[in-house]
């Protein structure tokens, strides 16, 4: 079982940055399959980035360029660097883990459609919310 906890969310004004974590628990951290993703009201879970084992990185379209994610391993803690916040990206930021190293399709990995049913593992969620 692993648990995840996000945090770093709140207000911010369009324009700026936020840094998000989600602290992991387990002794395999490194081996995980991890990403971030997001959701508003209404709408479907949206996948943004995932880190395989590798280091090897995937974005959705709508943050490329603009988010970063990493693993930061003496603290186990998956980070999400999001750089040049829109209005449009207000939404709860959720943290996802897979204890496998490798997304299972990776041609979807490769064009950046961070599937969530490749996920085990959910945090609760962190609020994240940008005024124009």
């Amino acid at each position: 079982q692993v648990q995840l906890v996000e945090s770093g969310g709140g207000s911010v004004q369009a324009g700026a940055s936020l840094r998000l974590a989600c602290q992991a628990s387990g002794d395999s951290f490194s081996w995980y399959y991890m990403g971030w993703f997001r959701q508003t009201p209404g709408h479907e879970r949206e996948g943004l980035a995932a880190i395989d084992r590798d280091g090897t990185t995937s974005y959705a379209e709508s943050v490329r360029g603009r988010f970063a994610i990493s693993k930061d391993f003496p603290k186990k803690t998956l980070i999400l660097q999001m750089n040049d916040l829109k209005p449009e990206d207000t939404a709860i930021y959720y943290c996802a883990a897979h204890t496998k190293s490798y997304a299972s399709d990776l041609a979807s990995f490769a064009l950046g459609r961070i599937r969530d049913d490749e996920f085990q593992y959910w945090g609760r969620g962190t609020q994240v919310t940008v005024s124009s």
